[in-house]
């Protein structure tokens, strides 16, 4: 792993998905709370406050990012479906790794994480492949069809599920 900060490389926006490159992506979206639970199974405290780099999360709080992402980005997908182009609003993810809330059980975090993606697995699976190319726009990065965002947060828990993976090949754990 050369850059420990992308353990599975950048992400890399796509111009447009077919429906079966989409139902891939809602299938490895529907798994990664399980790859998640597994990932973190058997971790102690301490490794849990475990920095997956000098000077990034720790795996605790890689963890609770993406219950916040998530939770965040299934909001995102109902603005997209419900409103004419919204303007999603972004947040300070290091702020909000430090808030009492992410410094709870990890564990608990997972389950939450299972729950937002049951939910949002039934949404994805509804959608048209008119209703894919429906857009956001986000303030720094501009327009995303919702099959773009798509692509990026399976993209996503695959990054950071690689953070917590990675650290424990490194410590031998």
């Amino acid at each position: 792993m050369s850059d420990p900060r992308y353990p599975i490389g950048n992400f890399k926006r796509p111009a447009g998905l077919s429906k079966s490159e989409r139902d891939v992506l809602i299938v490895e979206l529907g798994m990664l709370p399980t790859a998640l639970r597994g990932a973190v199974r058997g971790l102690s405290e301490p490794m849990i406050q475990t920095p997956y780099r000098e000077g990034g999360w720790t795996l605790g709080q890689v963890v609770h990012h993406l219950v916040d992402s998530h939770i965040n980005s299934l909001w995102r997908f109902k603005l997209g479906l419900t409103e004419k182009l919204p303007v999603i609003r972004p947040y300070e993810e290091d702020s909000w790794v430090r808030t009492a809330d992410a410094q709870g059980s990890v564990d608990d975090a997972v389950v939450l994480l299972g729950e937002i993606h049951k939910r949002w697995v039934t949404l994805l699976r509804s959608m048209t492949d008119e209703q894919f190319e429906r857009k956001i726009v986000h303030p720094d990065s501009g327009e995303w069809t919702l099959a773009q965002m798509l692509a990026l947060y399976a993209w996503h828990g695959k990054h950071h599920l690689a953070h917590i993976t990675e650290t424990r090949k490194a410590n031998g754990w």
